[in-house]
């Protein structure tokens, strides 16, 4: 070719299609990272219910909210992606569940310091993780429309970086503005922190952050053609996501061989993230305020990984990247539990990272691969609920290579090993070069 097909999709109307889909996951990542990992549940659980009565702590309510919000996506993810099947359909789904996000998140500025106010934030903040998951079947379902053959991988992995961005940024806009600091006043802005005025105001922020990051895509998100048929029950969604499993089994059962390959390395590298921080702390010597710029910096390298990951995803294939990036991971992984010391902490857990956002990236775009044409949408419901029904994995080993070692260190071997299983099950995957 005499241009780049990833330079021609980037110029005129598609580059501007492209850049709105990646500005929704911007807004997208920079909510979870604010709500539901950093900044709105660590506010529920050490201020509004320090003083909740009875046995039960405030972080083991949040536990059980955050695992309920999953139950209801796993449940309902597959449903998502039947109904939005019709491409006229995921605009809609994606401007409704994007804009429950806002209004949860808005609706958290309300969440005052008293323990009455405990049960109310974990609803909010479990309905907004919950729609936030369930928004990702139409919006990734909507890839196949942005890219070409030539350049899904790299279109995909534009939209992680730009989704690590979004969470660098606001972490260091609502940690400077809004918390830092003690006194009765927090953050540049000074804000008041009697009664969780600060943190209130920004989860103001966050929601509006999310409302304009969304809106480009929301606004000129092609509609596609209409819906045929009647509107589809819950009932009958089922029954019809039922046909297409029975079919994938009788057909392509690779693609639910990939399904279940990608749910258990998926949950592998969130584990990496999950007790990353932990580990580097408990085991590595990391001081609790440099834990914070190592986070920063695991995101960008992460986005800079997923960049170039994307580009090498085009030439080679998704399943290559994947297959080479957990082989890496699992290499360094080895290396590291070996080691001792912060430097190399920060050595090995930043080369890890960077090969998070290529694997994620590809995963992504090798499911949409797989998927028939006009299936996109019940590939990525699929997607997500295997992905949910995975998530005890890590967690689990984390815990029992601890016990079964006495050691925490050992927990990282047990971290090893999903991503070792995940490397397992994608070399069984048949996977195709290109997108058809």
């Amino acid at each position: 070719m005499s241009e780049p097909s990833a330079v021609r999709a980037s110029t005129g109307a598609t580059r501007a299609r492209v850049g709105a889909w990646a500005l929704w996951d911007f807004g997208a990542t920079a909510v979870n990272a604010i709500v539901v990992t950093f900044v709105f549940s660590v506010y529920l659980t050490q201020t509004v219910g320090s003083d909740l009565p009875g046995d039960t702590s405030p972080a083991s309510w949040l536990g059980r909210a955050l695992a309920l919000a999953g139950l209801v996506v796993a449940l309902t993810a597959p449903l998502t992606g039947v109904w939005v099947e019709a491409p006229d359909r995921r605009r809609r789904a994606l401007t409704v569940l994007t804009g429950l996000v806002v209004i949860l998140t808005a609706s958290m500025s309300a969440i005052r310091d008293d323990h009455r106010y405990l049960w109310p934030g974990l609803v909010l903040l479990a309905c907004a993780a919950a729609c936030s998951e369930l928004a990702t079947v139409p919006y990734n379902a909507m890839l196949r429309g942005l890219s070409t053959r030539e350049n899904a991988g790299w279109i995909s992995g534009m939209g992680l970086a730009s989704g690590y961005v979004g969470s660098v940024l606001a972490l260091l806009v609502v940690y400077l503005g809004f918390v830092s600091g003690a006194g009765d006043t927090r953050g540049l802005l000074h804000l008041p922190a009697a009664d969780g005025a600060n943190v209130r105001a920004a989860m103001l922020l966050i929601a509006g952050w999310f409302a304009l990051s969304a809106l480009p895509l929301l606004v000129t998100a092609r509609s596609g053609p209409a819906a045929a048929g009647a509107r589809v029950s819950v009932l009958g969604g089922y029954r019809r996501l039922a046909a297409e499993v029975r079919e994938l089994w009788r057909t392509d059962r690779n693609v639910l061989y990939y399904l279940a390959a990608s749910a258990v390395f998926r949950d592998g590298l969130t584990g990496v993230f999950t007790f990353g921080a932990v580990l580097g702390v408990t085991v590595y010597g990391v001081s609790q305020a440099d834990v914070l710029l190592f986070g920063v910096a695991a995101c960008v390298v992460a986005a800079l990984g997923a960049v170039v990951g994307g580009r090498v995803d085009d030439r080679i294939g998704s399943k290559r990247v994947i297959v080479a990036s957990l082989a890496a991971m699992s290499a360094i992984g080895l290396v590291l539990l070996a080691s001792s010391g912060v430097l190399m902490f920060w050595l090995c857990g930043l080369a890890l990272c960077a090969f998070i956002g290529p694997t994620l990236s590809s995963a992504r775009t090798l499911m949409m691969r797989m998927a028939a044409h006009g299936k996109e949408s019940i590939a990525f419901g699929l997607y997500t609920t295997a992905g949910r029904a995975a998530t005890f994995l890590a967690p689990w080993l984390f815990s029992l290579f601890i016990d079964l070692f006495d050691s925490a260190r050992a927990g990282l071997g047990g971290l090893l090993v999903v991503l070792l299983a995940g490397l397992l099950g994608m070399l069984a995957v048949r996977a195709p070069h290109r997108l058809d």
